[in-house]
């Protein structure tokens, strides 16, 4: 960690300027979304040749398609003529990518291949265009995407967690659902909550019972952190089992909860200022066993959200109050926290002033 940046012992959490109004939502679509590596699909969305997903990193729409040679390649999802979208919801099995706009045609490579009714065009040639390429990595059936060039190495960033885990293998559970949530809160005030089990006691007392709180600790790592906990009993009422939790958090706005059977990811979308979107989709093991522990899952994680978005809905209206300076963290429970409000700190100055 920067030498510059503040301490655990003596660390304050982020101005509240930071949460609100159009400039600080400006600043993040540019200083952080397109300088990190996005969690774009599954690789079941990308199973054969020309299955594609699209999707928004900061500004930029990005296209992600599998091509006929079957590796995975990503492009700005903008076309080289007059910026139309190439495609405008996922799709499967496309032969090639069709502007919507005028109809320009790329293949699966992003090779500009046909432009209707551009023969009178001086010194044009469709071999001259191609679409800019994006990284694509893919990780335990999960796609991820970088829209510039200025991002870690992927391993750095993800490297480690299977190992830390194991012997769950994320890459033998399978998709069934997707949940989403849209929150009057900034989408930092939803990391933010996410980064802590201070509020255990005092926002979730069902989960409270589930999760050992003495024995819960977190570890730092320079691109994620974990959160992890011993599961108990809780009398015969714990819908989560036996086993253990691991709460990963990877900069700036992936969650992995991986507990006994499942993963659940959740990504944290920002939608503007004082909006955002959070994404749960939830992978269980295949047959009878992941189908029960779906069904019996459901509730219990639909009562931890709502308890989840108020009061993150509650903490934005404190911070646009007008009355709030930035508190002091609690170094036992808010280490995860200091630094994600760290890596906040450096991406916003090597953005430049504010």
């Amino acid at each position: 960690m920067d030498a510059n940046l503040p301490p655990l012992e003596t660390a304050t959490a982020l101005p509240a300027r930071h949460y609100a109004g159009e400039a600080a939502f400006l600043r993040d679509q540019r200083a952080v979304f397109p300088r990190s590596w996005q969690l774009v699909a599954h690789a079941d969305q990308l199973a054969d040749a020309g299955d594609h997903v699209v999707d928004q990193v900061g500004r930029l729409p990005v296209i992600v398609v599998r091509g006929a040679d079957g590796l995975l390649r990503g492009f700005a999802n903008v076309c080289r003529h007059r910026a139309g979208p190439l495609a405008l919801c996922n799709g499967k099995g496309a032969r090639a990518l069709h502007c919507k706009y005028h109809g320009w045609t790329y293949t699966l490579e992003g090779q500009l291949r046909s432009a209707p009714e551009m023969q009178g065009a001086a010194d044009f040639d469709v071999a001259d265009l191609r679409l800019p390429a994006l990284r694509v990595a893919e990780w335990q059936s999960l796609v991820f995407v970088a829209a510039s060039d200025d991002v870690p190495d992927f391993q750095d960033v993800y490297g480690g967690i299977a190992e830390r885990i194991a012997p769950i293998d994320l890459a033998a559970l399978r998709f069934a659902r997707r949940d989403h949530y849209d929150l009057a809160c900034d989408w930092k005030v939803y990391v933010d909550n996410f980064l802590e089990g201070y509020h255990l006691p005092h926002v979730h007392p069902g989960l409270s019972k589930v999760l050992d709180y003495r024995a819960y600790d977190t570890q730092l790592q320079p691109w994620k952190s974990l959160q992890h906990s011993p599961l108990r009993d809780a009398g015969g009422a714990n819908a989560y089992g036996e086993g253990e939790a691991f709460y990963w958090f990877v900069y700036p706005n992936v969650m992995l909860n991986i507990l006994p059977g499942r993963l659940q990811t959740n990504r944290v979308l920002a939608r503007g200022p004082g909006r955002c979107r959070v994404e749960f989709d939830y992978y269980y093991a295949p047959g009878p066993a992941g189908e029960a522990l779906a069904a019996a899952d459901r509730e219990f994680s639909d009562e931890v959200q709502a308890e989840d978005i108020a009061i993150c809905e509650a903490v934005q209206r404190g911070l646009d109050s007008g009355s709030y300076e930035a508190g002091r963290l609690c170094p036992k429970r808010e280490s995860a926290l200091w630094h994600f409000h760290n890596q906040l700190r450096a991406a916003y100055a090597a953005d430049g002033p504010d």
